[in-house]
């Protein structure tokens, strides 16, 4: 159990096709790796149906595996700042809208606010992208994130490279790995994958 007392914030956002990916890894952190997780929700998951799921089930079933209210706010998410609980956030998936705003330091979501928070004590943020614009609109702002201090990534890779050229998807089973390399304060290599075949 690599992450044996280790308290970790999950925080979600609406890459809504790949939410239901996310859930066996917190299971895994939980159960296998002995964390315990806080979860937090993007507004979008907190309020938007889609053919993926229903938000209200998205928050019970996060609710019921981690044992803990899902942080719904901002002004739920900034006392993780001042109260420097949390070891790692994990922003999973990590939208490329919730990128672009990192970049440029904007904090309007409670994600956003989360990550924030954690990054004011100079602590690690891990997030594993899922976006359709990741080699396009938003590559100067992954460039950007990737290149400060504390934010480490999931591999990631192009999932259709010939369907969505431009789209990108983080392993999810690489979220241990990272939150292990990320608290040693190291990026686990390799970054890039080759998502499509894996």
């Amino acid at each position: 159990m690599r992450l044996q007392g280790k308290q970790i914030g999950f925080a979600v956002t609406g890459s809504h096709c790949t939410i239901a990916e996310v859930i066996p890894i917190v299971r895994a952190l939980i159960e296998k790796e002995g964390a315990e997780v806080i979860p937090i929700f993007s507004e979008s998951v907190l309020t938007t149906d889609t053919r993926f799921g229903k938000a209200a089930n998205w928050k019970k079933d996060f609710e019921e595996i981690t044992g803990h209210k899902v942080i719904t706010s901002i002004s739920e998410a900034e006392p993780i700042g001042p109260q420097k609980k949390l070891d790692v956030i994990v922003v999973a998936p990590c939208t490329g809208n919730t990128i672009a705003k990192m970049a440029n330091s904007i904090t309007d979501t409670t994600v956003l606010m989360a990550a924030k928070a954690q990054l004011r004590n100079l602590k690690p943020v891990v997030l594993a992208i899922s976006t359709n614009d990741g080699l396009s609109g938003n590559l100067k702002n992954l460039g950007i994130v990737m290149n400060a201090k504390n934010i480490f990534m999931v591999p990631f890779g192009q999932d259709s490279p010939h369907g969505k050229a431009n789209s990108i998807v983080a392993k999810m089973e690489l979220i241990p790995d990272t939150i292990v390399a990320a608290l040693e304060n190291r990026q686990i290599q390799p970054l890039l994958i080759n998502k499509a075949s894996s």
